[in-house]
């Protein structure tokens, strides 16, 4: 079992078998990563590996699409193609502190 914590949802930790993805993870163990692909906002999964990047799957061509060059390089993913290896730590903007491209509204 592998550990990921959310650490924009107070930190909260949970294990999961190697190879899950992390939006299944947040999902099942309600950890709070936002998640609106259903509803044609895809992209909303955006988050950043705090911890453990080295333990990610490759990136993903969607990723590419929806994240820049300098985003990927600085630990960001979408936790619905981000499947998990070993340990990880996970932050994210929630969704009301969002503009449309996912920047803080600080």
């Amino acid at each position: 079992m592998i550990s990921v914590i959310f650490v924009t949802n107070e930190g909260k930790s949970v294990s999961a078998p190697e190879n899950s993805s992390l939006l299944r993870v947040s999902i099942r163990e309600k950890g709070g990563i936002p998640f609106k692909c259903g509803g044609g906002l895809c992209g909303t999964c955006r988050c950043h590996i705090d911890e453990g990047i080295e333990n990610t799957d490759a990136i993903k061509d969607k990723e590419r699409r929806h994240l820049s060059a300098e985003e990927i390089a600085a630990g960001y993913r979408m936790a619905c193609q981000t499947f998990l290896s070993g340990d990880v730590s996970v932050s994210w903007v929630p969704l009301a502190e969002r503009t449309p491209k996912g920047v803080a509204n600080r």
